[in-house]
């Protein structure tokens, strides 16, 4: 038994180290070295089968018959690995090229350029791509294929998300040509695979539910431990306040605010869909300056000045300029710089730079150019124009060309109501302008009104564009989250117990207001969006705030030092989703990703890894308190138990999201498993903290001190997922 026990537990070792190599050599290398020298070679196939037949039988020979929830569990892990060897096997992927109109084809070519003859003919009657309402965003690609099979004749169609299936062979829709006349779909015969496959999957979902149902779990018992039975240590409040202050110097002309307000009430064609002008103006501003106001301005005025006061805008500084090579080549010494400051003498600054220029530079001379197209009114796509043939709507600018079709007094509304605009703020007459404007949104419902936004819709994302408080709440989260956490460990190294029930309810509180803050932004994010909100790091960080938030006022009660975790989990996760862009402009959703298993995969995923960051900062508690003076060994211990407990949910979680991502990718693209390196390392991490649920098996984690850096070391492969994966390594998974 001994044998089998170092057998399946260091073979599990061998194979998490291998996965980790693989990754290495493909970002070294290239893809189809990784999959040639790990991921398909025979000497990987085995190694997956020793740890699994090892395991199996040191499960056999030291589990009792009646623990019927964790022999579930095991089995449909040993099902899923038998279903992914018999889709190796036996399994056959390829493409298929048609041609609407054109012969049906009777062969699929795979990865390596073979042919594999099919048992039916498959021919396209017809292909197109659907967009969104009145916009050039693509919604969906949809191939109208005809089958000839034994003289009868089928008809179907493959979309994204939504496949056709053949006497076992199964159609994604792949790509298509350019002139929108042909198609190329992907092709999958894996009858015995993906049907062992699903139901390990099946039985796996069965396996969790029961597994926390069961009386005689690992779970269960850590529950009935009289050390988790007694309350931690109640935690402080602490906030304050960072003044605010403004430049004194002469401030540029803007319209009133109410004028700029009247602007924000336009449509605009913008990032693919029609949203308010008031988003375009924030996402502007918030590019420009690097924050959604300027000097007490709200982010239409910023535009507006732009466009109308273009003269007065060019001197002020304030375009962000980030540090570097940017700075020296425009001249200046502080962060930001002046529209003037990018032209010199010989001409503007950033083009004589080289072509090997940095990050900064890059950045500095795409604010230069995003200034230029709205000063010179490119980026105000105010004016649809409804092809009546086609029925499609397009969008147009002041500044552009003249479409085949328009009548002479609708393109000179186009080509001059903006300039009427401007003559009489000019004048001072606001009043007129403000009623030029609401002409120009009499247009806009005249030509396009069955594909605007409704005004509830319209309304909502006004709503979400004046929620700036994220960033706030990051730094005031981490603020009490480290007081907290500070005071937690100073109270458990005295071992003391203070009262201040007061300042309890004020730490609920705050839990409560910024969970209703964190759903309201989802909600109406997802509302604006016509997608669940989970589609970028921006939103899954946000997400994960909410699940932290979720989590904590959950358990409050039971282990209130939670609550200090929360409000710090909590900072951690709003302030990576600030990293880089404070807050991603909403986007039509790629056709790929519009499925709700994408979203389930997303949520499970990240209240995961919520609970495993959980885990790592009670393993940081664990280990200050242990080599603090005077002996803590009762609260080390009972912290490595609330550890234990996080693990089983966690562990769980991970799981199912990982197999919940492998049926959407099965769905979309014809595979569930295809070693990209964040499904590698998704597995990678699971792999890990699965040992976590293994206490009688390694004795090594019944020890709390080895468990408190288990779960601190073990959250790097999280951080190497998620973060190292998304801008190191790249991959299909890169945009999450």
């Amino acid at each position: 038994m001994r044998i089998l026990r170092l057998l399946s537990f260091g073979s599990a070792g061998v194979l998490v180290c291998a996965l980790m190599a693989a990754t290495v050599v493909e970002q070294v290398c290239d893809t189809d070295t990784a999959l040639r020298a790990v991921y398909h070679a025979p000497w990987f196939v085995a190694l997956w089968g020793v740890t699994a037949v090892a395991g199996l039988g040191w499960l056999m020979g030291r589990l009792p018959r009646r623990r019927w929830a964790v022999w579930l569990w095991h089995a449909s892990l040993v099902i899923i690995l038998l279903g992914a060897l018999a889709t190796h096997v036996w399994g056959r992927q390829g493409n298929i090229h048609l041609r609407a109109g054109g012969e049906p084809v009777q062969v699929f070519t795979d990865a390596e350029g073979q042919e594999t003859a099919l048992p039916f003919r498959v021919g396209l009657e017809d292909f197109q791509v659907e967009y969104y309402p009145g916009t050039h965003s693509p919604m969906d690609y949809v191939s109208r294929i005809v089958i000839v099979d034994a003289g009868d004749t089928l008809r179907g169609q493959v979309s994204m998300n939504r496949i056709y299936a053949h006497r076992h062979y199964r159609f994604y829709q792949s790509s298509y040509d350019e002139d929108g006349r042909g198609t190329v779909l992907a092709v999958s015969h894996d009858p015995l695979g993906i049907a062992v496959t699903y139901a390990g999957y099946v039985l796996l979902l069965a396996a969790v539910v029961s597994f926390f149902c069961s009386p005689s779990t690992g779970f269960r018992a850590l529950l009935r431990h009289p050390l988790l039975r007694r309350g931690a240590v109640a935690v402080m409040l602490f906030a304050g306040c960072l003044p605010v202050s403004l430049r004194a110097a002469e401030r540029p002309a803007v319209l009133p605010a109410e004028v700029a307000a009247a602007f924000g009430e336009l449509h605009v064609y913008y990032n693919g869909r029609i949203c308010p002008l008031q988003t375009l103006a924030r996402d502007f501003t918030l590019k420009l300056c690097g924050r959604a106001s300027y000097r007490g301005f709200t982010p239409e005025q910023v535009l507006t000045g732009w466009f109308f006061f273009y003269d007065d805008w060019k001197a002020e500084p304030c375009i962000r300029i980030p540090r570097g090579e940017a700075r020296r080549l425009l001249g200046v010494e502080g962060s930001h710089a002046s529209l003037s400051d990018f032209v010199g003498p010989e001409g503007y600054k950033l083009g004589k730079s080289g072509a090997s220029v940095g990050k900064g530079v890059r950045e500095a001379d795409e604010k230069f150019q995003l200034v230029s197209m709205v000063a010179t009114g490119n980026m105000l796509k105010l004016y649809p124009v409804c092809d009546a043939e086609e029925g499609r709507v397009s969008w147009l600018s002041m500044v552009d060309d003249r479409p085949e079709g328009i009548e002479a007094s609708q393109w000179l509304f186009v080509r001059k109501s903006l300039g009427l605009v401007a003559e009489q703020i000019a004048l001072g007459d606001y009043r007129k302008a403000c009623e030029l404007l609401a002409k120009i949104r009499a247009y806009q419902v005249k030509e396009a009104g069955h594909v605007l936004p409704s005004p509830l819709r319209f309304r909502a994302e006004k709503v979400y564009n004046r929620m700036n408080y994220s960033r706030p709440f990051a730094f005031a989260c981490l603020a009490v989250g480290l007081c907290a956490f500070a005071f937690c460990v100073r109270c458990l190294v005295r071992q003391s117990v203070p009262g201040g029930l007061l300042f309890s309810r004020l730490l609920t509180l705050g839990l409560w207001l910024i969970a209703v803050y964190l759903a309201a932004t989802i909600i109406l994010r997802g509302y604006v969006s016509h997608h669940v909100p989970l589609s970028n790091g921006y939103e899954t960080m946000q997400f994960m705030a909410f699940a932290t938030v979720s989590v904590t006022l959950l358990l409050r009660r039971r282990y209130p030092m939670l609550v200090a975790f929360g409000y710090l989990l909590c900072g951690l996760s709003l302030l990576v989703a600030m990293m880089g862009e404070a807050n991603p402009p909403i986007t039509r959703l790629m056709p790929v990703l519009s499925s709700p298993l994408l979203s389930a995969h997303v949520v499970t995923i990240m209240v995961a890894y919520s609970l495993l960051a959980f885990m790592m900062l009670g393993g940081v508690t664990g280990i200050i308190l242990h080599y603090a003076r005077g002996g803590h060994a009762l609260q080390v211990e009972r912290l490595s138990l609330l550890s234990r407990l996080l693990a089983y949910p966690a562990v769980a979680c991970l799981a199912v999201g990982i197999f919940i991502g492998a049926v959407w990718a099965n769905v979309s693209w014809g595979r569930y498993w295809g070693w990209d390196p964040k499904e590698v390392w998704a597995l990678i991490t699971l792999l890990i903290y699965a040992a976590a649920l293994h206490p009688a098996s390694l004795p090594a984690l019944r020890r709390p001190m080895f468990f408190h850096w288990f779960t601190v070391i073990a959250f790097l492969s999280v951080l190497v997922t998620y973060f190292g994966v998304n801008f190191l390594m790249g991959g299909m998974h890169s945009y999450a």
